[in-house]
């Protein structure tokens, strides 16, 4: 980890005499991982990976609110670029999926922002970002500093650790509830004991339908010997049997008078198809995911219902904890703000593509190529910049104007 120590030593606060942050419940804020694996499962483990599939699909971009719900893509394109190259180890996909994993893993996602800053010739603080470094603390400590403001120091696996300024830090939290600072339970930590328990109960299910399978292949019938046999003469006549069968690859089995086969017949008892359906319905829905998002068999309505219910709230946490750790407390009063957006006309089908830009192509709210990559066509050349609008459209604000020199025009006729 030598090459990221270098990168966080800038951001790193210089030694000063801090206390832990109060918590209202008295406890000190000191959280570190514990727990029992519970992404050894793979019903859990393909929950979690079509949350982050999605997740993977997003494109953060620099916006600028213009007031009254409009927005346009800022023109400093120096936070955009490190939205589209994190760091140097990884793509934006890599970046997106590994911080998902880390905040499914833990209920907490934590991103350093590494950067440089200096003064305007008005005297802003100006920051130009280089990098943003997921982290994976085994332990995080929030503190304070005389002035009250609250940093948080980070211990790492290799008994490295850094002190940053948490307003600098870009946390995820997932189940944000009981703790004051961190997502998860009480102990900000993942709550994975009612999930164990189902995930024991699928895990018995499992060995006893495994097990139930091996003993009623492991015996197939008996042979019985007319006579009285100590246990090496069994053994003996039973080897003996075994090579008999073996050898008959016509399937007919030749005995002498001594010997009886009685074939048992196989009557195995499987679980009910529905009690397994259950169960693993029951871990989905800890996630989320409904069986057919897992199958890759659902309507658009189904992947509505699993985008709205589950990806959407999360799209909504990363906009805003990005937004609050990149943008100065001026900038964001200037409205300045991430936000993720999700794949272009997600849930629509062709029809309503058609619509769509049959509605936004008419008052020119589309540009030409968009229209073409709405339906999987690379853009033109010759189509870029290029926007077009449907003349039976008027500015709202001079529609009366329109109107009122109609009727004067209408007037002046009937005059002559």
């Amino acid at each position: 980890m030598g090459w990221i120590k270098d990168k966080f030593k800038a951001l790193t606060t210089p030694r000063k005499e801090f206390v832990y942050a109060d918590m209202l419940n008295g406890y000190t804020p000191v959280f570190s991982k514990f727990g029992q694996d519970i992404y050894a499962s793979d019903v859990v483990k393909q929950a979690v990976s079509c949350v982050v599939g999605e997740m993977q699909k997003l494109k953060p971009k620099h916006v600028i609110d213009l007031g009254n719900s409009d927005e346009t893509v800022a023109r400093n394109k120096e936070i955009q670029k490190i939205l589209d190259y994190p760091n140097e180890l990884m793509t934006k996909s890599d970046f997106l999926e590994k911080i998902t994993w880390n905040l499914m893993l833990d209920c907490n996602s934590f991103i350093i922002p590494c950067y440089r800053t200096w003064k305007d010739k008005k005297g802003n603080e100006q920051r130009h970002y280089a990098a943003l470094y997921p982290v994976n603390p085994s332990q995080v400590d929030f503190l304070e500093d005389s002035s009250g403001e609250m940093f948080v120091k980070f211990f790492f696996a290799n008994g490295y650790n850094a002190t940053v300024k948490y307003s600098e830090v870009i946390h995820i939290r997932r189940n944000f509830s009981l703790n004051e600072y961190m997502g998860g339970n009480a102990n900000g930590q993942s709550d994975n004991e009612a999930i164990l328990e189902t995930l024991q109960l699928n895990k018995d299910l499992q060995k006893g339908l495994s097990g139930a399978l091996k003993s009623s292949f492991a015996i197939n019938g008996i042979v019985k010997v007319n006579g009285l046999l100590d246990r090496e003469k069994q053994e003996k006549e039973a080897r003996e049997f075994e090579e008999k069968l073996k050898k008959a690859e016509s399937g007919v089995l030749v005995l002498d008078s001594k010997s009886e086969f009685t074939r048992l017949p196989r009557d195995t008892k499987l679980i009910d198809p529905d009690t397994l359906k259950f169960i693993d319905e029951k871990i989905l829905r800890n996630y989320g995911v409904p069986i057919e998002i897992i199958k890759g068999k659902y309507t658009k309505e189904d992947y509505e219902s699993f985008y709205q219910r589950t990806i959407e709230p999360l799209v909504s946490k990363y906009s805003e904890a990005f937004t609050r750790a990149l943008f100065t407390k001026r900038e964001k009063e200037c409205g300045n703000y991430i936000k993720f957006y999700p794949e272009d006309l997600i849930f629509m089908t062709t029809d309503q593509k058609l619509e769509m830009v049959r509605l936004l192509g008419d008052c020119g709210s589309m540009y030409e190529n968009e229209k073409r990559v709405a339906f999987g066509m690379p853009p033109l050349a010759e189509l870029e910049g290029q926007r077009k609008a449907s003349l039976n459209y008027i500015d709202a604000e001079k529609a009366t104007e329109y109107q009122m020199k109609g009727v004067k025009a209408n007037a002046g006729d009937k005059k002559e």
